[in-house]
């Protein structure tokens, strides 16, 4: 018996009174939108799964993401306007690698910025915002518990911007959002311990203030908590150009 191949058309059976069935015709993937793309890119940074460094390939991007070249340049521009990717003429892009100078500056404005946020946060606190905050916390402890590192980097991070963003002043959320993902490069780059970089702990007990409505109590945490991130990277040792003049004075 002959062969049949499976993919051949089949003529139908006439019969009188009987219409044959329209069959839909198969729908091509499904274009992925410049937010989601962003989205997955900033949050494989976020993750360290994408490390500083990391050359982002338009036309690989492109292919993985089943994109056009145009969309996924739109989206490393915006990604390089917050400064979590570098555009190097005639290089392409890559994953920003902060220098130590611009991870002191980066420190310096979340000690500007997060008293603010909790300050606006307090003033502005409802339950439902409480109960985000809470529900947030329970995702990071039992990311913990699982040993999900990729998870508790990420929600650790988002912390920070979920409460800039329950505060209500969209310039603080895009600015904390901007800089908590930076941080998570810099923790990365200067191998700061990521267990200890960001304490559960912590957070709990500046989610307890702001339950309070202690804006004092909880301003004073947040830049403890900063401190404490801060002190637990190698800003010192961290390599940095080596000095000319110095190298050969003697």
């Amino acid at each position: 018996m002959p062969a049949i191949d499976e993919f051949a058309s089949i003529q139908p059976k006439t019969t009188t009174g009987r219409k044959r069935k329209a069959v839909a015709p198969v729908s091509a993937p499904r274009e992925l939108g410049q937010e989601e793309i962003y989205e997955r890119i900033y949050t494989a940074i976020l993750e360290h799964r994408l490390h500083p460094g990391t050359k982002l390939a338009e036309e690989r991007l492109a292919e993985i993401f089943g994109a056009s070249r145009g969309r996924i340049r739109e989206v490393l521009a915006r990604l390089a306007h917050e400064q979590i990717v570098e555009l190097i003429p005639q290089k392409g892009a890559y994953v920003a690698k902060p220098s130590i100078q611009q991870a002191l500056d980066v420190f310096e404005a979340r000690r500007l910025i997060e008293p603010a946020v909790m300050r606006r946060l307090v003033e502005t606190l409802t339950e439902e915002k409480l109960a985000r905050l809470r529900q947030h916390q329970k995702l990071e402890i039992d990311a913990r518990r699982r040993e999900d590192k990729r998870a508790v980097i990420r929600l650790s991070g988002e912390f920070h911007s979920l409460a800039a963003e329950l505060a209500g002043n969209s310039a603080l959320a895009r600015s904390m959002r901007e800089l908590s993902v930076l941080t998570c490069l810099m923790i990365f780059l200067y191998d700061a311990p990521t267990a200890t970089c960001c304490r559960t702990d912590e957070h709990s007990r500046i989610i307890d203030a702001i339950a309070e409505r202690n804006h004092q109590q909880a301003e004073r945490l947040m830049l403890e908590h900063l401190d404490h991130i801060q002190k637990n990277m190698k800003l010192d040792s961290a390599e940095e150009q080596d000095d000319l003049e110095e190298i050969f004075r003697n």
